[in-house]
């Protein structure tokens, strides 16, 4: 029974009525005491406030049986005729002598305990007469005397009507008097069973009871003992009111004020609020039997119990009613008014003057300012913050206490979110269709709603103010945070940090992105951000002038900028404090997990995410796939992705997935550069450079070249690049955005530098050194230079659909298949060619194969000379095999062209026009010359007319050709028919020894193709002009020429003269095998006389001097000339003087 929660209650109040001198209306028998007080009132006689409707007759026999006369001093509730039956089926008998006690026994009667109309009616003129009784009022002002003086608005209360006791009702939070506080606290149950005992409550609100159909005030039209279901009636239609923006019957705001008033006087006693007492007497007896009453105690036990299942239905509506006025002031709540006394004036929380009445009440202002104050390091106690979770978290958990998002989500509710309603999942199924694309998201006025929602709950602060999101990340937070204190906010940044790592579970992944996606439109929301860079913003971004809780920031503008001031360099100066851009380089690479927690980046690109990228919804395809589409992107699009962009190339850490998968190669290469707190391109750079490690995975190799290839769109994406050239670029380069571009332009700039001996190069060096570590890079992957992929996709297609890119591989397989190109793709690959020989640092295949013999053999070289040291090391025993294949086809290459061939070109610049001319004649200068000219310059070294230096280099080309015949392209191109038919067991061998070239010279009278028998006789007659050109001879003659030509010079066939003058002199003996071979050569080239006869003079000429019996011919010749002479002598005396004979006659 409710009489027995009050038991140190009626003891004090009887002494009172006992000192007033009426204790006969308790039933009391009085006893002395220091003041004479006025006598009690008499029995209750039914004074009809309103006349009654129904029940008249009963009311006039319940009337007349309380008036009859008899002594004051012994009435007694209890001997009433009306309520003698309910008495005794209802209360305890020990409570009859105590008509406080029986009044408290029948209010608080179970739901389903009736009472009879006449004791209801006797019951309420009881209490009518106790609050409104001249006699009764005067215990209050005797009682509450200090505390009527010191209440001022109470102390003008006119006396006799009743006003003085509910007024001090009305401020029972300030009454610090003990025994006025008891008097009061009784008397507060007492009139708050019936809203007609509330001062005023039935003045102010009559239009609206009767317009809203709460109830009628007559009595007898409804259970005037159960008149606390007018207020719920009122209290819930305040509540649609705010919910709805059709409102049929408005409530007058003096109404509006007084039901609040109700509530908030109720607020630290749960009994005061009757319909919600006798709603949730059995949840009470259920879940908070162990609370005790008072001090709104029992209010937060059930509030706590709201979505138990074994919650009923009733109670849990009353509870969220309660909820509800609670969000609408929060007075409502004695906890969170005493908890926040204190600060609540000393933040000036419900002070702005700039703010309607109605707005400073809501809880989420409250909220929003008291969070402010702890996010800015102002003091707010213990006590205070506990009361502030608990109402964030009930927030939370039940959309329904927020009007604004039940009045503008209603539509997205009904659509995608019903029978989602506890636990906060409501909320989150709204959050989720608000981080959604176009088709399902939410009104914009709704997604205000959500913000602001977000902005007075602050889960960051503690994640467990979001339920939904604690009970997914659950066993994330077990695992993955379990060293982050429980609460503390950087529960969220771990999770943001595990994101789609293998600890992560699905629904937490959701949960989490949800609640994400709002609180990156605020930057205040991250209490660790938001106090290491308050200073900053304050300094660089200006936020002082804007009120902490006001709507006027624009969303994400704060974060804009500290970001823009986080990788300003030293001479730029304005930079963020070292805590302040470690945070935000946090929340950078969270944002970068997902395109919808980048606020400006969504807002500028939600048309072109849906034009291009609608079908990319994996993690992190959004951007980039933006970042592939820069050049069609609209143009505030394009800006956000690119200053995004330049952001990564800066602090690749910032793309958090790809740091992620490349983690292994990072620490295993990187790590000194993976551990600094900044980056400035270098991490990026080692991972390109170890890119084809075998700690590399696909993920990591996949995202480190689409992040090469998003570079090539502009040179500013390559911070060390940009940083190292900017000032040449704008120099030497204007106008030029792509990076490929730039590096084009600056490259030909140090060429033509380089090959016009300028004094001073036009590129600075830190430029150069740079620009050469781009060039390094972009030959790695032939889709890094579009002006070479662009040509050749379909050929790549075609030719090359099985390798892979990367690695230089692509580029090496259209090089091997160069003949089958399309005419635009040979004609890329040739000029690729060209630079590569003329730079071999940029071929990417022949550095990366040769790396350690380049180590090895060529430490000291040139860069430039790299390949020719390499060539000159060929034949080594310590050569790797890999290399030396490699060195064999760029070899081959070489002699295709000239112009492949930087030294050739150089030596023989006079030579090539002055003896090959016809044949650049018919060429153009993108088609390759199939070695024509390197031939015909051979051709010419045989007939000893080339200039020193180039025929050096021809010499040099024999010499390796005469060893491998698939340098010598002429060669291959027209005896590879003969070679497969003739000499297929040379050529499987594949020893670079000449082997295929002897057998050839063999075989010369088997050979059938004239062209090819043309090619064998050539080089037969190359090698009379060196026999280092004949390496079979030279081999067999070795000794012979270290024994009898050691003083004979190399070069025009002087030691090839030699060996033969050796073989004719019969003193001399040569070795057998030189001797054989050196014979087969002497009857070869007297063959090649007879089959290829002098095409000219000088040919004879040549062939004469080339001639083993050169001597023998040169006499012969001489002879011949003496012959002709005398003969001549002897000729011209006859002619002569027969001639003057004629003359004489």
């Amino acid at each position: 029974m409710a009489a027995y929660r009050y038991p140190q209650l009626l003891p004090l109040l009887l002494s009172c009525v006992c000192l007033c001198g009426f204790g006969s209306v308790l039933g009391l028998k009085p006893v002395s005491g220091p003041a004479e007080l006025p006598n009690p009132p008499n029995p209750p006689v039914l004074r009809a406030v309103n006349p009654p409707a129904k029940d008249a007759p009963a009311a006039a026999a319940a009337a007349a049986g309380a008036s009859q006369p008899r002594r004051a001093t012994s009435w007694k509730l209890s001997e009433e005729a009306a309520c003698q039956e309910d008495l005794s089926r209802l209360c305890p008998k020990h409570t009859w002598s105590n008509n406080l006690a029986v009044l408290e026994c029948l209010q608080d009667r179970r739901e389903e305990s009736e009472i009879a109309p006449d004791c209801n009616h006797l019951l309420w003129n009881y209490k009518l007469n106790l609050t409104t009784d001249p006699k009764f009022e005067s215990v209050a002002m005797e009682v509450c005397k200090s505390t009527i003086s010191e209440i001022k608005e109470c102390n003008e209360e006119e006396r006799g009507r009743g006003y003085l006791v509910s007024c001090l009702v009305d401020h029972r939070a300030n009454v610090s008097e003990y025994q006025c506080n008891q008097y009061i606290t009784k008397m507060t149950s007492i009139i708050f069973s019936d809203y007609r005992l509330i001062c005023g409550f039935m003045d102010k609100c009559k239009e609206d009871i009767n317009s809203l159909r709460c109830g009628s005030i007559n009595v007898g039209q409804k259970d005037v003992h159960s008149q606390g279901e007018v207020i719920s009636c009122l209290e819930k239609a305040l509540v649609r009111e705010a919910e709805q923006q059709d409102h049929s019957y408005p409530i007058k705001e003096e109404c509006k004020r007084a039901i609040l008033r109700v509530a908030e006087l109720s607020s630290d006693d749960f009994h005061l609020d009757r319909h919600l007492y006798f709603s949730c007497r059995a949840d009470r007896e259920r879940f908070c039997r162990n609370t005790p009453a008072g001090e709104g105690r029992v209010y937060k036990c059930l509030f706590n119990h709201k979505f138990e299942e074994a919650m009923s239905e009733k109670c849990r509506d009353a509870l969220t009613t309660r909820q509800k006025l609670i969000s609408q002031d929060y007075k409502v709540s004695y906890t969170l008014v005493k908890a926040c006394k204190v600060e609540l004036r000393k933040h000036r929380c419900n002070l702005d003057a700039s703010l309607p009445r109605a707005r400073e009440a809501r809880l989420s202002y409250l909220l929003l300012c008291l969070e402010a104050a702890v996010h800015r390091g102002r003091p707010v106690s213990g006590e205070c913050q506990g009361e502030m979770l608990d109402y964030r978290r009930m927030l939370m958990e039940d959309f329904s206490l927020s009007p604004e998002i039940v009045l503008h989500c209603r539509t997205e509710i009904e659509a995608h979110c019903s029978g989602l309603h506890r636990k906060g999942r409501t909320l989150h199924c709204l959050m989720k269709i608000g981080r959604g694309d176009r088709s399902t998201a939410v009104d914009g006025i709704c997604q205000s709603a959500l913000q602001t929602l977000i902005q007075a709950t602050d889960p960051v602060a503690d994640y467990r103010i979001d339920r939904a999101l604690n009970e997914a990340c659950e066993s994330v937070i077990q695992t993955a945070c379990k060293h982050i204190r429980t609460g503390d906010p950087m529960i969220l940044s771990c999770l943001m940090e595990h994101l789609y790592t293998e600890k992560m579970v699905e629904d937490c992944e959701h949960r989490l992105l949800e609640l994400q996606y709002f609180i990156s439109r605020d930057w205040k929301l991250d209490p660790t951000l938001y106090k290491k860079c308050q200073g900053d913003a304050a300094r660089l971004c200006h936020t002082h002038g804007w009120n902490e809780t006001s709507e006027l920031m624009p969303p994400g503008a704060v974060f804009s900028c500290l970001y823009r001031h986080a990788y300003r360099s030293e001479e730029q100066g304005r930079r963020l404090s070292r805590d302040c851009k470690m945070e935000v380089q946090r929340i950078l690479r969270q944002r970068a997990l997902d395109v919808k927690l980048d606020p400006d980046l969504q807002r500028r690109c939600m048309t072109d995410l849906g034009k291009w990228c609608s079908e990319k919804t994996d993690t992190g395809q959004e951007l980039e796939c933006l970042q592939d589409h820069l050049e069609d992107l609209v143009s505030a699009c394009r800006e956000v992705v690119g200053n995004l962009t330049e952001l990564e190339s800066e602090d690749i850490q910032i793309d958090a997935l790809l740091i992620k998968a490349c983690e292994p190669v990072a620490q295993a290469y990187c790590h000194d550069v993976a551990d600094n707190q900044i980056d400035t391109g270098d991490l990026m750079e080692c991972l390109v450079q170890n890119k084809h490690q075998k700690e590399m995975n696909d993920k990591c190799t996949v995202g480190v070249t689409h992040f090469q290839l998003v570079q090539m769109k502009d040179f500013r994406f390559s911070y060390k690049f940009k940083m190292a050239c900017k000032e040449d670029v704008l120099r030497l380069c204007p106008n030029i955005k792509k990076k490929v571009d730039v590096v084009l332009c600056l490259s030909s700039t140090v060429k033509n530098d380089t090959l016009q001996e300028a004094r001073e190069q036009r590129v600075s060096l830190k430029c150069r050194k740079q620009l050469r570590v781009e060039e390094l890079e972009m030959s790695e992957d032939i889709r890094l230079e579009p002006e070479l992929y662009d040509p050749c996709k379909s050929d790549i297609s075609r030719l090359c659909p099985n390798v892979a890119f990367g690695n230089a591989q692509m580029i090496e397989c259209l090089k091997e298949q160069k003949k089958q190109l399309s005419p635009r793709c040979h004609q890329r690959i040739f000029r690729l060619q060209e630079v590569e020989m003329t730079d071999p640092e940029l071929d990417y295949q022949l550095m990366r194969v040769c790396k350690q013999m380049i180590k090895r053999f060529c430490t000291e070289a040139d860069a430039r000379n790299v390949l020719q040291c390499l060539k000159q090391n060929k034949n080594s025993e310590l050569m790797d095999p890999k290399c030396k294949q490699m060195i064999t086809k760029r070899q081959i290459t070489q002699n295709t062209d000239y112009r492949l061939n930087p030294l050739l070109r150089k030596a023989c610049r006079a030579d090539i026009p002055k003896f090959c001319q016809p044949i650049l004649n018919k060429a153009s200068d993108d088609s390759e010359l199939e070695g024509q000219v390197i031939a015909c310059l051979k051709l010419k070294y045989a007939d000893q007319k080339l200039s020193s230096d180039c025929e050096d280099q021809i010499r040099v080309i024999l010499q390796e050709s005469a060893l491998d015949y698939r340098l010598d392209p002429q060669l291959q191109m027209h005896c590879t028919d003969e070679i497969s038919r003739l000499c297929a067991e040379e050529a499987a061998a594949q020893e670079q020894t000449g082997q295929v070239e002897e057998c050839l010279k063999v075989n010369l009278l088997k050979i059938k193709l004239e062209a090819c028998k043309r090619e064998v006789l050539n080089m037969l007659k190359e090698s009379k002009a060196d026999i280092f050109v004949d390496p079979v001879l030279h081999t067999a003659c070795a000794l012979d020429l270290k024994h009898h030509c050691a003083a004979i010079t190399p070069g025009r066939g002087r030691q090839m003269s030699c060996l033969i003058e050796a073989l004719q002199d019969k003193r001399v003996r040569l070795q057998p095998e030189c001797k054989k071979r050196l014979q087969d050569r002497i009857d070869m080239w007297s063959y090649a006389a007879k089959v290829a006869p002098a095409e000219g003079f000088s040919d004879l000429a040549v062939q004469v001097m080339t001639s083993p019996s050169k001597d023998y011919i040169l006499l012969m010749i001489a002879l011949s000339v003496c012959v002709l002479f005398l003969v001549g002598l002897l000729c011209g005396r006859i002619t002569k003087r027969v001639t003057r004979e004629l003359k004489d006659r």
